[in-house]
C-alpha cells in the first residue's frame, strides 16, 4: 500500500488544520513524575545560579509556627531553634543567587515548556527543569533586577503576568520564592540538605552556599580553588576516543578546599512525641527501619549486639552534646583535587543536527571534563581539619568525599544517581542526562554515541590523572632517601598506605543504576596508552609495569634487584587486573639473566640459584636456552670466611658434580667440578638437569695425574704413598661399577705412572709384584693396606708371577755365577701350569708366540724318545697321538712311556691353553686328500670319514673347495672337486661326472649334490639339444624327475627355445637344410607343440608323445594338448593360405572361424592380435561371378543362370555383410560378401567388414501429397495394431533384434498419402552406379519424427510397408523380418488366427471396448440430462423470485452517472454527453459517487485516484465485431431484453442435444437436426457496445477496478455494500483464473450492467468481465456447502470466457480462425487448468469460512489501505469429471 500517495492526498484535501491543544497542568505533572529525585528544586535553582554566572546561593526555608505546640518558657536561641525544628511547618522556600539577572529571552524561555537553553555550553537541555517548583509551590514568584514575574493558574492552564519593581524593591539578586501548596510539609532532614549541597558546591562554579531556617544561618559553606598547574600530555596517549568525536587538548590539576561553618543543629535528632501528627518524609527523627535491620536483630550474634549497643550509647551521648546549645558553630574542612580536561569535539553535520534535535541545542565545540579525587595528604588533612569531636560525628562532608559510600559519581553541574565505580567523581557538564537529570541517557541512538565518546574522554583524563599522583608518589619516595642510594625495603613500606589509596581510588568496580558506564570508562583508561603498560607501586619505587615483576619466594633468594610489587599489593584488585591483563608478569630469564649480569652471588645464593635452576630445568620450564645463559653469566664469589677456599667459582665453566659416594668430597676436584658443599641440597635429577653430569673416576683420576706437577707433594699420587693408597682405595672401591672402557682407561692412566708404594720405591703396576711372590728376593714387592681388591690390582698389571723375560732370563739360560742345567720344556711347562693363573694376559699371549717346544723325531715305534732341534710354537703341534702320526703331522714330543701325555692334566690343560692342537682341520685334510701321495691321501680320506663326527668337520662346507680329491665313476684317477660331481646316475645323459660308487653314501660329507643345479642342467639342454625321439624321451624325463627344481627363469628359457624334435613331411618354407630328404627332423619349442594327436588338428600343428613323463615336462615347459584360439588366430593371421589348403575344403576352414567367432570376447583382449585380425586377409568370403542379367529383368532368377560363387580370402573391411537382397542383386559383381551365417556375420562385423545397407544409399523421391489423407490414417492404425502382433511373435525368435517397441511406433509415426514414391538406390565408391525403383511404400526420418509414405495409385505393397517399418523396429532388419512381417499386414486378423497366431485376445479386447464406451457414453448421457432437469428447476425457482423482489422495490430516478474517469476525448467509447454539475455530483444525497466516497475514503477528484484504463474508441469495425454470427435457423430470439442471463441448463441442454444429434458415418438412421433452446447471449457474448457507457465506480480489495453502467437504477452505496463479499470474490476469481494464462492482474477489469447479453468483451487488450453474470450463475454457489466444487466449476467457466476474449487480440472478427485459436487456448492450457483445479481439490473436503457474506458498516470495499479478504476459499472443487460438465456454451458464445 502506497502510503506516502495517501498521506499528500491528505495534506492536499483535509479539512481546516486545527492545533493541537496541551492540558498544561496534566503536562506539568507528567513531568515531575519523571522528576521525582531527592532535592530536584534545589538542584535546578541552583543550577540556574551557576548558569547566571553567580558566586554566592542563598537557600532560605520560611517556617510557620505551630498552633498545637507552645513556646516553651524563657527560651534561649537553642530552644527557639530547636522548637522550629521539631514542630514548625515549611511556609516559603526563597532561591537567591546574586548572578546576572534575567533578560528579555530569559523572561520568555522561563514560560515557555520544554524550549530549553539554547546555549550549549549551559547545561539545560530540555526546557523543563524550572517546572520541578511546582511539586510543592502552586504559584511561584521570580524577581530578577527590576523585573518581576508571577504565575498562576486558569483551570488547567498555566498563565503569567510580568512587571517591573518600584525602585525601593529592586535588587541585584535574582531571587525565586516558592510558596508550599499546603501548610503541613515539616522541616526536611538539615544533614540530609546540608549533604547535598556540600555535594552541590564541588563542580559548579558557585563559591559560596548559605543554608537559613528562619533568620538562622544554619550551615555556610565556602569553596577555594588553587590555580590551576598544567599537566604534561605524554606523546604515547592516544588523545582521541575511539569514534574520533573527541579529543583531550590540554589538562590542568587543581588543589580545592571546602570549609563549611555550621551549627549542631543540623546533627541534632528531635526526639518524636506521640502528639505528632504530621508524617515524616524527608527522615526527620529516627531512620526509617528496614527490612535488613529487621532480619539483622534476628541473626546478629551476641558480640555484634553489643557493639550495636555500644553504638547507640555513644550516640545518645552525642545528641545530649548536641542539645546542649543547637546552635553553636562547628567547623570542618575537606581537601580535593580535580584534575580538569579541555575537550575538543568534532562531529559530522548530520550528527550535529540528529543531536540537536534531541536535545535542542547544537553540541559543543569545545567542553570540560574533571575527575574529583582526594589525595592521600589530602584526606588526612580533612579528616583533622574537623574543629571538634560535634564536626567529626557530623559529616557535612560525607557525599563529598569520591572515597565514601556510595562512591564517586557523575556530576552533570549536580550529582546524578550514577556512579563511576572507582573512586573518583566525574564532572562532565556536556553529557546528555535523561529528563530527570538522574541518569546518562544510554538508549537513544545519537545521545547514546554522544555520551559514550564523553565518557571514553572521562577514561583517558582519569589515566592522566592516575599518572599525576602516581609521580607525586614517585617524587616523594625518592626524595626520602639520600641522592645516589637505592631505595630499601623501608622506604617502600612508608608510602605503602598512599599507594594503596591511589590504587583504590582507581579501581574500577560495577557502576550503578548502569553498568555500562564503568565500563566505558574503564577501557578508556587502560586503553589510552599506545603502549600495553602503566605506572605501578613496586620495591623499587613507582615503574612502569614493563619493568615491575611478580614475585617469586625461590627466585628472591638469590635475586634481589628485580622490581617486583610488594607483598602488601598482590592481593590489591588493581594489581590483580594488571595481572589478569598480563601488564605485570612473573619474574623471567631474562630478568634473572640481567639481575646475574650485574653481582657476583654468595655462597647462599649461589647454593638457591643451582637448587632453583635444576628444578625448573627438571620440571621443562626452563628451556636448555635459556639454561645455558642463565649459567654462563653466573659468578659466585665465595669467602673464606665460610670455611671455603676463597674461590671465584664461573657456574657456566661447570660440567661436573660431586657424588661423595663415589668420591670423597676431602679430595681435590677437577675446577669444571662444583664443590660439594653447593650442591648438598640437590638431588642428582636436579643437577643433571642443568646439564652436569656426576664427577667418574676416569676424569677424576685423568685430572690427577695430569697436574701432579703442580700440586703440592702432598696431593701428588706419584710421590706420596699416602696419597697414593687414598686415590687407589677410591678407585678400587668404585672398580666394580666401571664399564669395560673406563676400566681400560684407568689401567692405561696407572700403568703410566709410578703410583704404587712398593719396598723398592714407588714402582709403575706392571713393575711391581704381589707381597705372595717370593720367588726372588730382589722383587719389588707392594706395601699397602688390604682395602685395595685384589681383582683391581691384578687389573692395572701388578704381577702375582715373574715376567718371561726374567723367567727366560734366569732360569732357562744357566747364569755366569752359578752353574747348573738350564731347565727342560717338560719343567717349564709344568712351572707355568702351577701359576696360570696368575700369569699376565700380556706374559699369556707371549707364550703362544714363543718357540718353547720340540717336535717327536724319534724312529719309527719310539717317535717320542728324541725331539727336534728345531723349537716350535706349541699351537705349530699336536697331540701326541697314533691316528695323526699316521698322518704325518708334528707332534709335540713328551717322552714317556705311551699314555704318559693326558689332555686332562694340569700340563695338558695348560698347554690346550696355549694352542695345543688335538686333530687336523679340515682343510688341511682336504689338502692331503689333493696332494700325490695316494697312500696318505687314502689315510687322509679315511681319518676325514672316521672322525667326521667327532671333530665336527660337519661345520666345514666342502661343497665349496675348490680342489680336485674326489675320484669319479669310469676314471678313478681323475679327481674332481665336490661341485664337479654328482650322485644321481641319469645326471651323466647331460655330461655330468658321476661320484665313485663306494663313496656315495658318504657324499653329504665331502658336499656331493645328488643332481646337478638345474641352471646347469637347462644350459646343457639348450647348448645340446637331442636329436632324435629316443635321447629325447630320456632328456625329457630326467627334466620331468626335476620339475620342482625348475622356476621360473628357467622355464621362460625352455619355453621358446627349439629342444622339442619333431618330424615333418617336407621342410617348411623358409628354412634350409643340409639334407634333402622326405621326411626331416625340426626342432621346435614347447609353446609350438603339442602333446598326443589330433585329427582336427594334426595336419596344421606339431603334435609330439615321448611318454607320459616327458609330456609332463613338456607341459611344464608350455606345451598343450591343443591349440587354443588365440594360437589359431595369429595362425590364421600369419598363414592364412597354408591353412586354407591344408584343411581342404571351405567348409572346414569357416568351421574354423566359427570357432574363432564363439570365442570373440577372448580375442579382444589382446589387443595387438584383434588389430591384427581386423587388418589381415584371413577371412573367407564369397563374390558371385554372374552373366550380364538381361536388360528387361531387375533381378534374374533363371536356374541355369545361377552365378557363380568364388571363395576367396580377404581382409575384413573389404567384405561386406548381406542384409538388403535387392541391393545385392544390383550391386554383386561388385561385392565380396560375408558367409550368410549369423554368427561368422556379427564376427565379420566385428572385425571391421559393413553391412550392405551402410555402403548403399537411399533416396527416397516423394511426389505431391494427396488430397484424401483418409486412407493414411487408416493404415497408420492397421499399422500399429500389427506391429504389436509381429513384435510378440518376432521376440521369440530374435529378442536382442528389436530396437523399439509399438508404443515407441505410436508416438513418432506418422502416414502420409502421396502420388508417386521413389527409391533411387546407389552404391558407395562405386563411381556413382544407382538404380532408381519405383515404390508403393518408404520411410522417412524428418525432424518431427518418422514418416511412412504410401503412395495413393492402389493398395499399398504391404512387403514394402513391412520393409519399411521393420527399418524403424529391428536393430537389424533382414529378409527373413520383411517376409515374416508381411502376413500380419496382408491377412485379416481372422486368417491371422487360422495360421495360428493368438489375436483371440486382440478380438475380444476390442469388443469388449467397444461395448465399454457405449455403456459409458449413454450413462454419462442420462446424468447430464438429469442434471440439466434439476439445473432448470432450481434456476425457474430463482427467476420467480427474484422477478417477485423486482415487482416490490420501488424505482426511483436518478441522474445519469458522470463520464467515466481517464476516458478519452471524442474517439472515447463513452457518450459525450454533459453530466450533471461535479458539486452536485459530490454533494447530491442520491449522487453515485456522493456515500461511497464518504464512507470508502475516496474523493470524486480525478487525482485522487489512479486512472482507469483508457477504453478503445468505436469504429467501424466495432459493429462487425458486436454482430454474433448466423445462427441456426431454429433458434428463437426475443426483442425485448429483461436483463436475466440465460439459464444454463438451457445451454447444457443444447449441448447434449448436439451430443445426441451425433451417430456414425454408416449408420442406418436419419440424421435430425436437434432442437436448440434459445439463448440470447450468444448473439452478444462479447459485446463491446457496454464500453460506452460504463464509469469506474470503485476498486476491489485486490485492486481490480470496478466499472457500473451509467443506466443502473440501483442506489450504488447499496448495492456495492450488499454485493462487496460476491466483487471481492469474483475479482479473486479472475485473478486466479487469469494466472493460468499468465495474464497480468491489471489487464483484467469487472463492470456490472442490469440488462444485455454482453458476458465480457475485450477493448485494445483489456478484458472486461460481467459482475451480473457470476451473480446469477456462481455467486450462490460459492457460499454453499460444496464450495470447492462450486469454484472449480465457476473457474472453468469463466476460463473459457477469457480464452475467448484473449482470441480477439488475434483474430477480431468471429470466423473460423477466432473459434481456431479459442480451441487453441483451451488445448494450450487444459493441463495447468486441470492442475489448478486438482490443487483445490486437495482441500475440497474441510470447511470453508463463508466470503460472500456482508461485510459490516465499517468495511470499505474500495479503499486500498484497509485489509479485505480476497477470495481464496480453503476448500476446493473436486478434480472435474463427467459426471461434473463444464457450464456455458463454448462454440456459440459469440
Amino acid at each position: 500500500m502506497d502510503y506516502s500517495r495517501l498521506r499528500a492526498a491528505a495534506l492536499r484535501d483535509g479539512e481546516d488544520e486545527e492545533a493541537v491543544t496541551v492540558d498544561t497542568r496534566a503536562l506539568i505533572d507528567k513531568v515531575l513524575a519523571r522528576y521525582s529525585g531527592e532535592w530536584t528544586t534545589l538542584r535546578e535553582l541552583i543550577q540556574n545560579a551557576a548558569d547566571a554566572q553567580a558566586t554566592t546561593a542563598k537557600i532560605k526555608w520560611e517556617t510557620m509556627p505551630s498552633t498545637s505546640v507552645a513556646l516553651p518558657a524563657n527560651p534561649s536561641e537553642s530552644d527557639l531553634l530547636k522548637h522550629t525544628i521539631a514542630h514548625h511547618t515549611l511556609r516559603r522556600l526563597i532561591v537567591q543567587n546574586d548572578g546576572q539577572p534575567f533578560t528579555k529571552t530569559d523572561w520568555g524561555r522561563l514560560k515557555r515548556i520544554a524550549e530549553g537553553n539554547p546555549d550549549e555550553t549551559k547545561i539545560g537541555a530540555f526546557g523543563v527543569g524550572f517546572y520541578s517548583v511546582f511539586s510543592d509551590c502552586e504559584e511561584p514568584f521570580v524577581s530578577s533586577g527590576d523585573e518581576a514575574m508571577a504565575f498562576y493558574w486558569k483551570g488547567n492552564a498555566l498563565f503569567t503576568k510580568k512587571t517591573t519593581l518600584p525602585p525601593d524593591q529592586r535588587s541585584p539578586d535574582t531571587a525565586f520564592v516558592l510558596d508550599y501548596r499546603n501548610t503541613t510539609t515539616p522541616l526536611p532532614n538539615l544533614l540530609s540538605v546540608s549533604q547535598f549541597l556540600a555535594t552541590s558546591l564541588t563542580f559548579v562554579s558557585l563559591q559560596r552556599i548559605e543554608f537559613w531556617i528562619d533568620n538562622w544561618r544554619v550551615v555556610s559553606l565556602q569553596k577555594k580553588s588553587s590555580p590551576s598547574a598544567s599537566i604534561p600530555i605524554p606523546r604515547n596517549l592516544e588523545t582521541r576516543t575511539r569514534e574520533g568525536l573527541m579529543t583531550v587538548a590540554a589538562v590542568d590539576r587543581t588543589s580545592t578546599q571546602i570549609d563549611a561553618s555550621f551549627m549542631g543543629v543540623i546533627g541534632w535528632k528531635p526526639q518524636k512525641t506521640a502528639s505528632a501528627k504530621h508524617s515524616d518524609p524527608y527522615g526527620v527523627g529516627a531512620e526509617v527501619p528496614s527490612l535488613r535491620s529487621f532480619f539483622s536483630r534476628l541473626t546478629t550474634s551476641a558480640s555484634h549486639a553489643g557493639l550495636r549497643g555500644k553504638a547507640n550509647k555513644d550516640d545518645a551521648a552525642l545528641q545530649e552534646t548536641i542539645a546542649e546549645d543547637v546552635t553553636k558553630q562547628s567547623t570542618s574542612t575537606i581537601f580535593l583535587r580535580a584534575t580538569a580536561a579541555s575537550i575538543v569535539t568534532k562531529v559530522s553535520s548530520s550528527f550535529s543536527t540528529e543531536l540537536e534535535r534531541a536535545t535542542k541545542k547544537p553540541p559543543p565545540k569545545t567542553t570540560k571534563i574533571a575527575i574529583l579525587t582526594s589525595s592521600f595528604d589530602e584526606t588526612q588533612a580533612s579528616e583533622s581539619a574537623n574543629s571538634d569531636a560535634t564536626s567529626k560525628s557530623i559529616d557535612i562532608f560525607a557525599s563529598v568525599l569520591p572515597s565514601q559510600k556510595p562512591g564517586g559519581r557523575i556530576f552533570i553541574g549536580f550529582p546524578t544517581t550514577q556512579t563511576t565505580g572507582a573512586g573518583m567523581h566525574v564532572s562532565a557538564p556536556s553529557v546528555i542526562p535523561t529528563v530527570e537529570r538522574e541518569a546518562i541517557d544510554l538508549n537513544a541512538r545519537w545521545v547514546r554515541t554522544w555520551n559514550i565518546e564523553m565518557l571514553r574522554a572521562t577514561g583517558i583524563v582519569a589515566r592522566l590523572a592516575f599518572m599525576n599522583e602516581m609521580g607525586d608518589l614517585d617524587s616523594k619516595l625518592h626524595r626520602s632517601v639520600q641522592p645516589g642510594a637505592k631505595i630499601t625495603h623501608k622506604e617502600v613500606d612508608t608510602f605503602m598506605p598512599e599507594a594503596l589509596h591511589i590504587l583504590k581510588t582507581f579501581t574500577f568496580g560495577d557502576s550503578t543504576p548502569s553498568g555500562q558506564v564503568s565500563q566505558i570508562i574503564e577501557e578508556a583508561f587502560w586503553t589510552s596508552f599506545k603502549t600495553a603498560s602503566i605506572e605501578v607501586y613496586s620495591s623499587r619505587g613507582v615503574l612502569s609495569t614493563s619493568q615491575v615483576r611478580i614475585d617469586s619466594e625461590e627466585m628472591s633468594k638469590f635475586v634481589d634487584g628485580i622490581p617486583v610489587v610488594p607483598s602488601q599489593l598482590k592481593n590489591d584488585p588493581f594489581v590483580k587486573k594488571l595481572i589478569d591483563f598480563g601488564l605485570i608478569n612473573p619474574i623471567t630469564v631474562d630478568d634473572v639473566h640481567k639481575e646475574l649480569g650485574t653481582k657476583a652471588l654468595d655462597k647462599d645464593q649461589l647454593i638457591h640459584f643451582i637448587l632453583w635452576a635444576g628444578k625448573k630445568s627438571l620440571n621443562g620450564e626452563l628451556d636448555p636456552p635459556s639454561k645455558a645463559r642463565l649459567l654462563d653469566v653466573a659468578v659466585a664469589s665465595v669467602s673464606r670466611d665460610g670455611g671455603d677456599q676463597g674461590q671465584v667459582i664461573a657456574v657456566g665453566s661447570i660440567t661436573n658434580y660431586l657424588v661423595p659416594n663415589v668420591i670423597p668430597a676431602t679430595l681435590p676436584v677437577p675446577p669444571t667440578t662444583i664443590p660439594y658443599a653447593f650442591t648438598s641440597t640437590c638431588g642428582a635429577r636436579e643437577l643433571k638437569a642443568l646439564g652436569w653430569e656426576p664427577l667418574e673416576i676416569v676424569p677424576w683420576l685423568r685430572f690427577l695425574l695430569a697436574f701432579a706437577s703442580e700440586k703440592a707433594d702432598g696431593q701428588n699420587m706419584t710421590k706420596t704413598p699416602k696419597f697414593a693408597v687414598q686415590v687407589l682405595t677410591v678407585v678400587s672401591k668404585a672398580w666394580d661399577n666401571l664399564n669395560p672402557n673406563m676400566r681400560n682407561t684407568v689401567v692405561t692412566l696407572l700403568q703410566a705412572h709410578t703410583v704404587m708404594p712398593t719396598k723398592m720405591g714407588m714402582k709403575k703396576p706392571t713393575e711391581s709384584f704381589f707381597p705372595s711372590v717370593k720367588l726372588f728376593d730382589d722383587l719389588p714387592t707392594l706395601e699397602v693396606s688390604a682395602n685395595l681388591k685384589e681383582k683391581f690390582l691384578v687389573a692395572i698389571g701388578v704381577r702375582k708371577t715373574v715376567d718371561l723375560d726374567t723367567i727366560f732370563t734366569r732360569l732357562l739360560n744357566p747364569s755366569s755365577e752359578k752353574a747348573g742345567q738350564r731347565w727342560s720344556h717338560m719343567e717349564l711347562i709344568r712351572y707355568l701350569a702351577s701359576v696360570q693363573d696368575d700369569i699376565p694376559a700380556a706374559d699369556l699371549k707371549k707364550l703362544k708366540t714363543s718357540q718353547i717346544c720340540p717336535a717327536e723325531a724319534g724312529p719309527k715305534g719310539l717317535e717320542p724318545t728324541k725331539g727336534t732341534k728345531q723349537l716350535y710354537k706349541v699351537s705349530d703341534l699336536f697331540e701326541p697321538k697314533d691316528t695323526l702320526r699316521a698322518l704325518g703331522l708334528p707332534l709335540l714330543q713328551w717322552p714317556g712311556p705311551p699314555g704318559s701325555f693326558r689332555t686332562s692334566s694340569a700340563e695338558g690343560k695348560f698347554l690346550m691353553k696355549l694352542g695345543l692342537r688335538p686333530y687336523p682341520s679340515a682343510p688341511e685334510l682336504v689338502e692331503m686328500m689333493a696332494g700325490n701321495d695316494e697312500e696318505r691321501r687314502l689315510q687322509a680320506m679315511t681319518y676325514f670319514i672316521a672322525n667326521h663326527h667327532i671333530n665336527g668337520y660337519g661345520a666345514f662346507n666342502l661343497a665349496t673347495s675348490p680342489k680336485a680329491f674326489l675320484p669319479i665313476q669310469g676314471n678313478e684317477k681323475k679327481l674332481v672337486p665336490p661341485s664337479a660331481c654328482f650322485t644321481n646316475d641319469a645326471a651323466a645323459i647331460l655330461g655330468f661326472d658321476i661320484l665313485r660308487r663306494d663313496l656315495c653314501g658318504h657324499a653329504n660329507k665331502f658336499g656331493v649334490a645328488m643332481d646337478p643345479p638345474i641352471t646347469e642342467c637347462v644350459s646343457h639342454l639348450l647348448a645340446r639339444p637331442p636329436q632324435d625321439h629316443g635321447m629325447a624321451t630320456r632328456l625329457f624325463e630326467y627334466f620331468a624327475r626335476r620339475l620342482g627344481d625348475l622356476g621360473g627363469s628357467q622355464l621362460a628359457r625352455l619355453k621358446d627355445a627349439p629342444i622339442v624334435p619333431v618330424q615333418r613331411s617336407k621342410v617348411p618354407d623358409g628354412h634350409e637344410k643340409s639334407e634333402a630328404r622326405a621326411t626331416s627332423v625340426t626342432r621346435v619349442s614347447p609353446q609350438r607343440c603339442y602333446l598326443g594327436s589330433s585329427t582336427t588338428y594334426g595336419d596344421i600343428f606339431d603334435f609330439v608323445d615321448f611318454g607320459q613323463n616327458a609330456n609332463t615336462f613338456l607341459f611344464k615347459c608350455g606345451a598343450k594338448a591343443e591349440p587354443t584360439k588365440e594360437e589359431i588366430a595369429h595362425l590364421a593371421c600369419s598363414e592364412p593360405a597354408r591353412l586354407l589348403s591344408t584343411l581342404q575344403s571351405p567348409e572346414k576352414y569357416l568351421s574354423l572361424l566359427k570357432s574363432l567367432a564363439e570365442n570373440l570376447p577372448t580375442l579382444r583382449q589382446d589387443r595387438d592380435l584383434f588389430r591384427k585380425m581386423k587388418s589381415a586377409p584371413f577371412l573367407l568370403a564369397s563374390k558371385d561371378i554372374t552373366s550380364p542379367p538381361s536388360k528387361d529383368k531387375l533381378v534374374d532368377l533363371d536356374e541355369d543362370e545361377e552365378p557363380i560363387k568364388q571363395y576367396q580370402l580377404a581382409p575384413a573391411n573389404r567384405i561386406v555383410v548381406l542384409d538388403d537382397i535387392i541391393s545385392y542383386r544390383l550391386f554383386r559383381d561388385r561385392l565380396i560378401v560375408a558367409p550368410e551365417e549369423e554368427v561368422l556375420e556379427d564376427f565379420y562385423l566385428a572385425l571391421g567388414a559393413q553391412t550392405l545397407s551402410s555402403l548403399v544409399s537411399e533416396e527416397v523421391r516423394i511426389g505431391p501429397h494427396a488430397h484424401d489423407q483418409r486412407s493414411a490414417t487408416e493404415l497408420r492404425k492397421h499399422v500399429l495394431e500389427r506391429s504389436k502382433i509381429f513384435l510378440h511373435e518376432y521376440v521369440n525368435y530374435r529378442r536382442d533384434s528389436i530396437k523399439h517397441d509399438s508404443k515407441w511406433l505410436e508416438k513418432n509415426m506418422t502416414v502420409e498419402v502421396v502420388r508417386s514414391l521413389a527409391l533411387r538406390r546407389t552404391l558407395k565408391g562405386s563411381h556413382g552406379q544407382s538404380h532408381l525403383e519405383k515404390r508403393s511404400a518408404a520411410s522417412v526420418h524428418l525432424k518431427s519424427g518418422w514418416v511412412l509414405y504410401v503412395a495413393a495409385e492402389g493398395r499399398p505393397d504391404m512387403y514394402q510397408v513391412g520393409q519399411a517399418i521393420c527399418q524403424l523396429l529391428l536393430a537389424r532388419p533382414n529378409q527373413q523380418a520383411y517376409l515374416f512381417f508381411e502376413p500380419f499386414l496382408t491377412l485379416d486378423l481372422l486368417g491371422l488366427r487360422a495360421r495360428g497366431y493368438n489375436v483371440d485376445r486382440i478380438l475380444r479386447a476390442k469388443a469388449a471396448q467397444a461395448r465399454i464406451a457405449e455403456e459409458e457414453r449413454r450413462k454419462a448421457l442420462e446424468a447430464e440430462q438429469r442434471k440439466m432437469q434439476e439445473r432448470e428447476e432450481q434456476w425457474n425457482d430463482r427467476e420467480a423470485k427474484a422477478a417477485e423482489a423486482a415487482r416490490e422495490a420501488p424505482r426511483t430516478p436518478r441522474p445519469a452517472l458522470p463520464a467515466m474517469p481517464g476516458s478519452f476525448g471524442n474517439d472515447s467509447p463513452e457518450d459525450v454527453q454533459p453530466a450533471p454539475s461535479t458539486e452536485s455530483w459530490r454533494r447530491g444525497t442520491g449522487g453515485f459517487f456522493s456515500n461511497i466516497t464518504r464512507r470508502l475514503g475516496f474523493d470524486t477528484d480525478d487525482d485522487a485516484h489512479p486512472k482507469p484504463p483508457q477504453l478503445p474508441g468505436a469504429s467501424a469495425e466495432d459493429d462487425q465485431h458486436s454482430t454474433p454470427p448466423s445462427g441456426s435457423p431454429n433458434i428463437q430470439r426475443k426483442p425485448m431484453d429483461d436483463g436475466r442471463v440465460t439459464s444454463p441448463a438451457k445451454v447444457g441442454q443444447n449441448l447434449l442435444n448436439a451430443i445426441q444429434a451425433t451417430r456414425p458415418h454408416d449408420s442406418n438412421h436419419l440424421f435430425s437436426p436437434p432442437r436448440v433452446n434459445e439463448v440470447k447471449e450468444q448473439a452478444t457474448y462479447c459485446d463491446s457496445t457496454p464500453a460506452k457507457n460504463i464509469v469506474f465506480v470503485a476498486e476491489a480489495s485486490n485492486g481490480m477496478k470496478v466499472y457500473a453502467a451509467k443506466d443502473v437504477s440501483a442506489d450504488p452505496t447499496r448495492f456495492l455494500g450488499t454485493h462487496s463479499g460476491a466483487i471481492n470474490a469474483f475479482a479473486a476469481l479472475l485473478v486466479e483464473v487469469g494466472n493460468v494464462y499468465s495474464l497480468s492482474p491489471q489487464a483484467l477489469h469487472m463492470f456490472y450492467d442490469e440488462v444485455g447479453g454482453t458476458i465480457a468483451f475485450n477493448s485494445n487488450g483489456s478484458i472486461f468481465c460481467n459482475l451480473r453474470f457470476f451473480l446469477q450463475l456462481h455467486a450462490n454457489k460459492l457460499a454453499g456447502s460444496r464450495q470447492g466444487e462450486a469454484k472449480a466449476e465457476a473457474a472453468v467457466w469463466w476460463w473459457v470466457v477469457l480464452a475467448h476474449e484473449l482470441s480477439h487480440n488475434l483474430v477480431e472478427s468471429h470466423n473460423s480462425d477466432h473459434s481456431y485459436y479459442t480451441e487453441s487456448f483451451i488445448q494450450q492450457y487444459f493441463a495447468k487448468m486441470v492442475a489448478k483445479t486438482q490443487q483445490w481439490g486437495v482441500t475440497a473436503n474441510s470447511p470453508a469460512p463463508s466470503t460472500l457474506e456482508r461485510p459490516s458498516p465499517s468495511e470499505g470495499l474500495a479503499h486500498r489501505q484497509r485489509a479485505h479478504p480476497v477470495l481464496v476459499p480453503s476448500s476446493a472443487p473436486p478434480p472435474y469429471s463427467e459426471g461434473n460438465p463444464v457450464p456455458g456454451n463454448l462454440r456459440n458464445r459469440s
